[in-house]
């Protein structure tokens, strides 16, 4: 099971936004305005709204967050470090040896169990095999970092993440929470949602895949078709 928990922030991340913002156009010392804006204040609230309205981004970028993802596959951390304004740490498989290794079973292929071919079994009894002959290299001496070539993308893994405002709004949180991104990836980028959301809720109030934010997809022809949906789940999140 996918979990995410969010680690770390920039403290008080809505006055430091403010703070940088009003810097842009004002007289003020630096420590003035940040005494000025307090996180919970109004006048910061309103202030943040209008920087979000006028896509004043730039700002964004003095406010990080750090997440904890547990239980997603290789094949979804793959998609995650593409995203390159951020940093990650990731589980080795050089150095954490697989003694027994998780992995994912996409509902694809866990539904087909009551099909004659039981799909899902075969599945299962390939991770098995892998695993075998995984701890036979290792038995070998065969160095972790070799036996690895065998795990498959399904194996689970581990990472930290740690990504400035901006790039979680414009980059990740748009792509990556549409119908059309892996099923994985689209859960933690929803889950990360739900953890910011509270902490800085003027700067994450409208973030989302662009159905939601623009009023339009942006996938083209690839559209899924299901934007009223999408739209309505995202104003309720």
């Amino acid at each position: 099971m996918i979990n995410v928990q969010l680690l770390t922030h920039t403290p008080n991340p809505e006055s430091v936004v403010a703070s940088a913002a009003r810097l842009c156009y004002s007289n003020s010392s630096i420590m003035d305005l940040v005494e000025k804006f307090d996180n919970d204040d109004k006048s910061t609230k309103e202030f943040i709204s209008k920087i979000m309205q006028l896509g004043h981004y730039s700002v964004l970028e003095h406010i990080s967050f750090t997440f904890g993802v547990e239980g997603i596959s290789r094949a979804c951390s793959h998609q995650l470090v593409r995203h390159r304004v951020a940093s990650y740490s990731q589980q080795s498989q050089r150095y954490v040896k697989a003694n027994q290794f998780e992995y994912m079973i996409p509902e694809t292929i866990r539904n087909t169990s009551t099909i004659s071919n039981n799909l899902n079994s075969k599945y299962v009894e390939l991770m098995n095999q892998i695993q075998i002959f995984y701890n036979y290299c290792i038995e070998l001496g065969i160095p972790a970092e070799d036996a690895r070539f065998v795990l498959p993308n399904a194996a689970l893994t581990k990472i930290i993440i740690t990504m400035n405002a901006r790039e979680l709004i414009s980059v990740f949180f748009n792509h990556r929470t549409c119908n059309r991104a892996q099923h994985e990836i689209r859960n933690v980028a929803i889950k990360m949602i739900e953890l910011v959301k509270p902490i800085a809720p003027n700067i994450f109030s409208n973030c989302g895949p662009s159905c939601f934010t623009m009023g339009e997809c942006s996938e083209g022809s690839m559209c899924c078709g299901k934007m009223k949906d999408t739209i309505d789940f995202f104003k309720k999140l």
